[in-house]
């Protein structure tokens, strides 16, 4: 198993001499990335990094705040998150993020401690890749989110800035999961089920009336509820898809939060 590793952080000095340094000693995997929202959120998706270096330079409180985009990938998929700062750095970190645990690597980095736990970490995973092995059935509870009190809502737009505002706008009261492509839509209901989708209309390679025609062609998931996403442009073209393919509606882009948890709550009461 190879360690993958995503490194960001404005302190692109330190980013630089780590990526080299993992790379050359170790033979890992590294990924650079851009400190900004977007960039940090399409690439922790479609990566699905092992481990996040997180190297503080000037960041501000809202810089901070974007790497909050990893809370939710390291919940789900055991991300380890590690963060190069000095004290000031550390003390602004600590009071602006929403991540509920991270390491703190203190400058200069020693990259003994840094590799120590990277070696630790690549046990902890090969270990649970052999339990998985070893599982005889493996269960994915149907009724948990609504155990919970949550609607599950997949959002399907290739349009980065867009699946963080949704995500943003209903994660108050949804379980909300963002793919970028009608393929990656498939491959996440193949294992999941939900209660409504939310369709971006003009995508590459498969667009919104595309993969609903596949969704009514499939009897597992003929019954979810569509509604498709669509900018004013398009919306002569939507109306008429609405007669032929017969969604739930459709939510003009861009759209303000209340009208959208007003559609969503016409359609799933």
């Amino acid at each position: 198993m190879t360690l993958k590793v995503l490194v960001t952080g404005k302190n692109r000095r330190i980013a630089k001499d780590i990526c080299e340094h993992l790379e050359n000693d170790r033979g890992y995997l590294t990924i650079k990335s851009r400190p900004d929202k977007k960039a940090l959120f399409d690439v922790v998706y479609s990566e699905l990094p092992h481990v996040i270096i997180i190297c503080m330079g000037d960041e501000t409180a809202d810089d901070v705040a974007n790497y909050d985009i990893f809370r939710e990938a390291s919940k789900r998929g055991g991300i380890t998150v590690m963060v190069v700062a000095n004290e000031e750095d550390k003390q602004l970190f600590m009071k602006y993020t929403k991540l509920q645990k991270m390491f703190f690597l203190s400058r200069p980095v020693s990259l003994f401690a840094v590799y120590e736990k990277l070696i630790s970490l690549e046990a902890e995973i090969e270990k649970k890749n052999r339990d998985n092995l070893l599982q005889i059935e493996e269960y994915e509870n149907p009724y948990a989110a609504e155990a919970e009190g949550r609607k599950r809502i997949l959002v399907v737009d290739d349009d980065t800035e867009m699946l963080i505002q949704i995500k943003d706008f209903l994660s108050e009261f949804y379980a909300v999961t963002p793919v970028k492509s009608g393929e990656a839509a498939f491959r996440y209901l193949a294992r999941h089920s939900v209660d409504l989708i939310l369709l971006d209309y003009l995508m590459p390679v498969m667009d919104g009336p595309e993969v609903l025609t596949l969704l009514r062609k499939k009897q597992e998931l003929e019954d979810i509820p569509v509604i498709f996403l669509t900018g004013v442009t398009e919306k002569k073209t939507v109306i008429k898809t609405l007669t032929e393919l017969k969604p739930q509606g459709y939510i003009v882009k861009p759209t303000k939060k209340s009208e959208l948890v007003a559609k969503i709550i016409d359609v799933l009461g």
